[in-house]
């Protein structure tokens, strides 16, 4: 851990540790790579000078559409040695989704897993061409998307066999120099890039570190996707500061979780969304609290069942309050009681947290529901803007506090309570997905003359939300077929469940959609429901 507050930035973190700890193991693949300390500090200098051979310049963007692999980590440290700017994707983006993101990033090199390839198909170039494409855990394919025609294709091996750069010197960032661009979902437009300066990544990591007490003894199972912040920050960074060791796994199944926590010996995880109830509800045996977990940080859990899954794993559950813009600022401590929705005690050493009415702005008492809204006291432990988005960011800091779009309420020991979300974004199996580019999807369908898309509440999806198509015809197109055509081209989550067929949508005198009444009617009997007539979606 590094006290001196000047030097919080990945690359100090990185050669700090590895002098510190050298050969001890710091993280381990399912796929089967480990990396010592020593290895991470000594691998990523020499992968970035193959990158720098590559002609990755400071400030470059470097795209990253990569499952939970080595190469993931080891290509953003070594993006970072560079000064150059690392941007993770979300691995189920495609089509106009991906469009979008790699158009606002313009990037450099586009680092991408073999199997995710076709996802570039039918994407279109932009106002930048690509200058390298490297394909990991696989072979360059024989017919690349014609967006990188243009572009230097090698994979990932080759690139490491490149001669390295040996006439320049590896960069050393500041506090507030950018680290990573992450994309968060749109609402009223498309999604917007974070800029995320490197002390906000290294904040990320302390705050866990600090408030659940981590140490060099302690193992993160890390099962989420390391393009979200919570696995990136909050697990795999909070590892890396407090000298322990972590385990991830390519994706989470509530069915493997328990045997995977043990093969690990993991003492800490984090489930997110709906992937704690999902675990509560897999089948129980007589000894599942056999197992070395002490702390499982989870968001949201319900009171119907968050005791009980203490009881049963022999585990704490901490809760928090954070997003990607603002880092995480709160948490509850070890021996808080639980209670559902408080999202604990305001990390006060880093960020002023209030409550405040919607309309006006101004602070609202204790106990009363608001908008949470945030600002910071350590310089550059915030994003700095929305990458190309001004205008996004100025509507984010209005009246100098950043605005959440989250309900909350403080209570009288100045904890804070996450209510629910404000912002037209719909959540789903964990996803944050805007409806605002579904809508572009469905309205780009010939048959198709507007959309309004919903979040709808229903008995099975755990708390969240199930995505709702509302649609104006034009045309004769069956409900199979225009989920068909959905599959094609936006991630699988975002795939609407239930369809409506409306002669026209309410819309405000400017022009926008009017979709209170829709979410206020909800799931009734005209609603086609594609789970009553067996349509899956195969997970890719």
């Amino acid at each position: 851990m590094i006290a001196d507050k000047s030097k919080w930035t990945l690359v100090n973190l990185v050669r700090h540790q590895a002098e510190h700890f050298g050969e001890r193991e710091f993280i381990s693949f399912e796929q089967g790579p480990r990396l010592t300390f020593a290895a991470l500090d000594r691998d990523t200098d020499d992968l970035a000078l193959r990158l720098r051979a590559v002609g990755v310049v400071p400030g470059d963007r470097v795209m990253a559409l990569v499952k939970n692999r080595v190469e993931f980590l080891l290509s953003l440290i070594a993006t970072n040695k560079l000064g150059a700017i690392f941007v993770p994707i979300n691995t189920e983006l495609k089509g106009a989704f991906l469009q979008h993101q790699l158009h606002n990033a313009s990037p450099r090199v586009v680092l991408v897993d073999a199997e995710l390839v076709p996802a570039f198909s039918g994407v279109g170039p932009g106002d930048e061409q690509v200058g390298s494409v490297v394909v990991i855990a696989g072979a360059v394919p024989a017919a690349m998307p014609a967006v990188f025609a243009g572009a230097r294709q090698m994979s990932f091996d080759e690139l490491a066999a490149m001669p390295p750069v040996t006439d320049t010197d590896l960069a050393v960032p500041e506090p507030h120099d950018i680290s990573c661009i992450m994309y968060t979902s749109g609402t009223t437009g498309p999604s917007k890039g974070v800029l995320m300066p490197h002390a906000h990544m290294y904040l990320g990591g302390y705050g866990v570190a600090t408030s659940i007490g981590m140490n060099e003894d302690d193992c993160y199972y890390i099962c989420m996707p390391l393009f979200h912040g919570n696995a990136l920050m909050m697990q795999t960074i909070a590892t890396l500061i407090s000298g322990g060791r972590a385990h991830v796994v390519e994706r989470f199944s509530p069915n493997r979780w328990l045997e995977e926590v043990r093969a690990c010996g993991a003492t800490l995880t984090n489930a997110l969304g709906v992937m704690p109830e999902f675990i509560f509800r897999s089948p129980a045996a007589d000894n599942d609290s056999d197992n070395n977990l002490r702390i499982v940080m989870a968001v949201p859990v319900a009171e119907e069942w968050a005791g009980a899954f203490e009881a049963r794993f022999g585990v704490q559950i901490i809760q928090g309050f954070g997003m990607t813009e603002c880092n995480m600022v709160a948490y509850s401590n070890p021996g808080d009681p639980l209670v559902a929705g408080c999202a604990g005690h305001i990390l006060d050493d880093f960020f002023e947290v209030r409550i405040v009415n919607t309309d006006t702005d101004l602070a609202l008492p204790n106990g009363e529901v608001g908008e949470i809204v945030v600002r910071p006291k350590l310089p550059s432990g915030f994003m700095v803007g929305y990458y190309k988005m001004p205008e996004r960011t100025v509507e984010a800091w209005r009246n100098l506090w950043f605005h959440s779009g989250d309900a909350g309420k403080l209570d009288d020991q100045g904890q804070l309570h996450f209510v629910d979300r404000i912002k037209d974004c719909i959540r789903r199996r964990g996803e944050n997905i805007s409806s605002f580019e579904v809508e572009q999807v469905l309205n780009n369908h010939p048959c198709i003359a507007e959309s309004a898309v919903i979040g709808v509440k229903t008995a099975d999806a755990g708390g969240e939300e199930e995505v709702m198509a509302v649609i104006v015809g034009r045309g004769e197109v069956d409900n199979t077929t225009l989920l068909d055509y959905c599959v094609d081209l936006m991630p699988r989550y975002a795939v609407p469940r239930f369809v409506v067929r409306v002669a026209a949508l309410d819309k405000t005198p400017t022009g926008k959609l009017q979709k209170q009444a829709l979410r206020d009617a909800g799931v009734t009997a005209d609603t086609w429901d594609r789970e009553t007539v067996g349509y899956k979606i195969a997970r890719r």
